[in-house]
Order: C-alpha cells, then sequence, then structure tokens
C-alpha cells in the first residue's frame, strides 16, 4: 500500500490550495469527537481505523473518503456538522494537478487536443482509464488507480457546460487498435467514441499510420482557447513540455496542429475507420 493513500483517504499534496479547507474540515471532525466525549482511541476503533490515521485525518494532513465523513457524522451524533464538510473534501479529493486541468478546461471555449500513446483523457471511459492507470511503473496501489480514474471521470462534466465549447480531437491510429486492459474493453471504448462523435460540438480525427507527413512526431498537443482571446497550450516534445500562452509559442502549437488536422482522416471518414475497428475486435 502506497504511504500516500489508504482507506481514511489522501495525503495532501506540498503547496496544495485546499490544505487549509483539509484542516477546517479535520478541525471539525475533532470538535464533534471530543463534545461527543470521546477519545482518539476509542473514536479510532468505532470507526475501524487506527489512532495515527485518526489523528492525521483531525489535524488536516489526510484527505478523508466522502464514506469517512458520513460515518464519523453518524457516531457522533453530529447532526450534518461534518457531513456538510463533503463538498471540500469532494474537491480535494483529486490531485492538484488534475484540478488545475479541469479548472482550465472549464473556461476554455475551444480545445484542441491530439493523442499519440492513448485515447485522450476526455474520451476514455472508466474501464480504459482504469486499465491505462494499471499499466504505470512502478505500480500504483488500487487506491491510487481508483483516486486517479475518479478525477479523469470528473472532467467530462466539461461536455455539459453551456455555453458548450468547441472540440476536435485527432487520435493516432494505433491508440484504437491496441487493446488497453484486453478486446472487450476496448470495444466498449471505440463505442464511446462513436456516442461522444454524435455531439455537434465534438469532433473526431483519425490520423492513419500509413502517413508519410505528419507535423507532430514530437508528441501530443493541446491548445486551450478562452474567450477572452487568451489561450495555454503543452505538447511533449516542445517548449520542455511546459504550459505555454505566449502567442508566439503558441502560433507553433495552432501551426503543427492545423497542419496534422489536414493530414489526419476527414470526420466522416475517421468515423468509418473506427466503426471497422471496432467491427474487427
Amino acid at each position: 500500500m502506497s504511504e500516500d493513500v489508504d482507506e481514511v483517504g489522501w495525503a495532501i499534496e506540498p503547496g496544495d490550495d485546499m490544505a487549509p479547507m483539509i484542516e477546517v474540515v479535520g478541525g471539525v471532525i475533532k470538535f464533534h469527537r471530543e463534545a461527543a466525549g470521546m477519545s482518539v482511541a476509542d473514536f479510532g476503533a468505532a470507526m475501524r481505523y487506527g489512532e495515527d490515521l485518526i489523528r492525521k485525518v483531525e489535524r488536516g494532513a489526510r484527505i478523508p473518503r466522502v464514506e469517512f465523513l458520513y460515518s464519523a457524522d453518524e457516531l457522533v451524533n453530529a447532526r450534518g456538522a461534518i457531513v456538510a464538510m463533503r463538498k471540500y473534501v469532494e474537491d480535494a479529493q483529486y490531485p492538484k494537478k488534475v484540478r488545475d486541468l479541469k479548472e482550465l478546461e472549464g473556461r476554455a471555449v475551444e480545445l484542441l487536443l491530439y493523442g499519440n500513446h492513448n485515447i485522450h483523457g476526455l474520451l476514455q471511459t472508466p474501464e480504459y482509464a482504469k486499465a491505462l492507470f494499471e499499466t504505470r511503473q512502478p505500480p500504483l496501489s488500487s487506491g491510487e488507480v481508483e483516486r486517479e480514474v475518479a478525477a479523469r471521470m470528473a472532467r467530462k462534466t466539461v461536455f455539459d457546460r453551456e455555453p458548450t465549447p468547441s472540440f476536435s480531437f485527432i487520435q493516432e491510429q494505433v491508440t484504437l487498435e491496441r487493446p488497453i486492459g484486453g478486446k472487450m474493453v476496448l470495444r466498449r471504448q471505440l463505442e464511446h467514441l462513436l456516442e461522444v462523435s454524435e455531439l455537434r460540438n465534438v469532433m473526431i480525427q483519425v490520423m492513419p499510420t500509413d502517413r508519410e507527413d505528419h507535423a507532430s512526431m514530437q508528441g501530443l498537443i493541446q491548445v486551450l482557447k478562452f474567450a477572452d482571446g487568451s489561450a495555454v497550450g503543452r505538447c511533449e516534445g516542445a517548449f520542455n513540455a511546459r504550459p505555454i500562452s505566449s502567442p508566439r509559442d503558441l502560433r507553433v502549437l495552432e501551426l503543427r496542429y492545423g497542419m496534422i488536422r489536414a493530414q489526419a482522416l476527414p470526420p466522416g471518414e475517421s468515423l468509418a475507420f473506427i466503426e471497422r475497428a471496432l467491427g474487427a475486435l
């Protein structure tokens, strides 16, 4: 079991801006435990956790799971005061980098997304995402995999926004054929791509492996454009893989993306390609 995840919850990452709120959550739990006349040992025994983990939760060193809040609230008869902290726990339970990305995706009016190793995160099914995280080396614990999958699925709320943003996805052919998690997982993943492609604000294109010209051999590209005209972008093989926002650097990524969009199959042919890949499974 990783030292950063257990049945209680997750460790707070250094510099996490949610740390003060998690300290408040821990303080509320401690207040009601003491008001109920329970020692840390008694509370931990009743909750079936060790004293050390309970102390970490109460001082805000660990993010408790939502289920922990409900059990603690009932145990000390907090009358909903502990459960009321649920929103802060739900916000903090995802890794900071994922929360930051979700915030950017939530503000974007146009998203240009090219994936070369796997299906893009916003298009993944839970089963595919789980299988993908389980390929990590060194291996993630089951709790870490659960946390990462939940965080990735939470980002999908971007599809439900109003007004709806515009999505352009370009996927390498190999990402549609590599059976991450097995053929049944890939089958459901390809079916999901076809379902998402029916949305009027989503365009999915396939980059065939037999293309002789390819403008982004440097790796994945992500460009998020915002309503005020600003944008952020990232490319694995450019700018040290760091996010960029200067107009000069963004022009480079937009040029590359525009070229691979032209080199990829048109949307209609791309959907037909996905259907053939699905039929071959």
